[in-house]
């Protein structure tokens, strides 16, 4: 695979087998035409054969190779954040910020791994002793999506790595490079082919599910993870598929809610599974919430405040989506870009209100810079209808009533709400979906479970 700098603007579209920046929609690197068999297949038998050293460390030995791995990381920042940008036209400070995290993951993984999880041990059986062990899986595939390239990857791989697996990462197709990086000095700190990389397209994914890995790890869409599921068989499977987020907006929400429901809706594009996408709110309250929010999103710029969608396949979608939603108010933000980057792929941020219930973009995630504000008469119809959708991921509510607030949260069919806040997570507190939003933790202790399986030993004393 080779990486280039984008040659000068031209109104060419990019060639078949070429990513383009989505900044300014130039080529830029070169991507595999075809999925790769004998790719798939020597990076498969060379995890293997490298989980066998890498499970044999005690977890004090694998500990100190991931604090080194994320040093590793560190050192070269610098790096890291240009191939994130390079792939998906983030901000310096969104990209620095992922970067940032991702160490951190890192790190804290390589700590979990330290603490001990498991169940009681001791005496449980007449004359018995009995204890249980925490055995990794092998190894683990891990297919990760365009919008957060690195910060996914390591969701995946951090805690694998720690549980004692090798991993194989097929990255997105367009947004490679800082995977082909992380794989570079991992090889160099934790040692050969215990955390490799695989680029490719679709192709090259369903190779690798279908080849003998011993988990798959799949964040992308609800489509693609039913893919997984059918060719994965009765293989361990974690999915994190989508979300189309409610924020509930009570009467006596606070005064910074507009302002930063507006930052969740744009942060990465809006192209994050967590992100608010469904405002609701009080039929009283309706009018205001439209309108602060339509102030808040009217100052925010492409270009400057966020980012461009990633790529074209992604920039048909949302358009098909919102320009299907006939929406009786519209506040639109503003495009801020340099000459260069006409040609991108961007688009200014949305409050679409007075729509249908039924409207494209209320009922499907249209992972971009937009938010829908819908009314409901009661509490109880504001819980019914942000539980109403088939995604289950995240959700907010907003108010400054602490009960009324926590009272809605414990409502909310979702794996995770915040009150008052929103996208906002670290690697202590667990991620995970519900109904189609997939199935599986990411993030804090709970994460390891994930990449490992018990064995039970008991010993007759007598």
């Amino acid at each position: 695979m080779t990486i280039f700098h984008s040659p000068a603007p031209t109104q060419e579209k990019t060639p078949v087998g070429i990513a383009a920046d989505p900044r300014t929609g130039n080529p830029r690197i070169d991507l595999p035409v075809e999925a790769d068999e004998q790719r798939v297949t020597t990076a498969v038998r060379a995890a293997r054969n490298a989980s066998a050293r890498w499970s044999a460390l005690t977890t004090g030995e694998r500990s100190q190779r991931l604090l080194r791995f994320a040093d590793a990381v560190e050192r070269r920042a610098d790096q890291y954040v240009a191939a994130e940008r390079a792939g998906t036209g983030k901000p310096l400070a969104e990209a620095s910020g992922e970067v940032e995290q991702c160490v951190d993951l890192i790190r804290f993984y390589a700590g979990a791994i330290r603490t001990d999880q498991s169940p009681g041990s001791g005496h449980r059986l007449p004359g018995r002793e009995s204890w249980v062990r925490w055995e990794p899986l092998g190894v683990v595939a891990a297919i990760v999506p365009w919008n957060y390239p690195l910060l996914m990857a390591v969701w995946r791989f951090a805690p694998a790595l720690a549980a004692g697996n090798a991993v194989v990462v097929k990255p997105a197709e367009t947004t490679p490079d800082s995977m082909l990086l992380a794989a570079e000095d991992a090889a160099e700190v934790l040692g050969p082919d215990v955390l490799v990389t695989v680029p490719g397209g679709r192709d090259t994914g369903r190779l690798l599910v279908e080849s003998p890995v011993d988990v798959v790890a799949f964040t992308g869409s609800k489509g693609g993870g039913l893919d997984v599921l059918a060719r994965a068989g009765l293989r361990r499977v974690s999915l994190e598929l989508g979300g189309n987020c409610p924020a509930i907006v009570l009467p006596d929400a606070p005064d910074y809610t507009y302002e930063r429901l507006v930052g969740a809706s744009i942060y990465n594009a809006g192209q994050s599974c967590a992100a608010p996408a469904r405002v609701i709110t009080l039929r009283g309250n309706y009018e205001e919430v439209v309108e602060r929010l339509g102030e808040a999103m009217r100052s925010k710029r492409a270009g400057a405040d966020f980012g461009p969608l990633n790529n074209p396949d992604q920039l048909a979608r949302y358009d098909r989506i919102v320009d299907a939603s006939v929406a009786g108010v519209r506040h639109v933000g503003e495009v801020l870009l340099n000459d260069d980057e006409a040609g991108g792929y961007w688009r200014p941020g949305l409050i679409l209100a007075d729509l249908p219930d039924d409207a494209p973009a209320v009922m499907d995630e249209t992972f971009g810079p937009a938010l829908t504000v819908q009314a409901v008469e009661h509490e109880d119809d504001a819980v019914d209808l942000a539980n109403g959708v088939s995604h289950a991921l995240a959700a907010s509510v907003w108010s400054t009533s602490a009960a009324g607030g926590l009272g809605i949260a414990r409502r909310l069919d979702a794996g995770e709400v915040w009150v008052n806040c929103h996208l906002e997570q670290t690697a202590e507190l667990p991620h995970g979906g519900r109904k189609q939003s997939g199935h599986g933790t990411d993030l804090s202790v709970l994460a390891i479970s994930e990449y490992q399986r018990p064995k039970t030993i008991t010993v007759n004393l007598a």
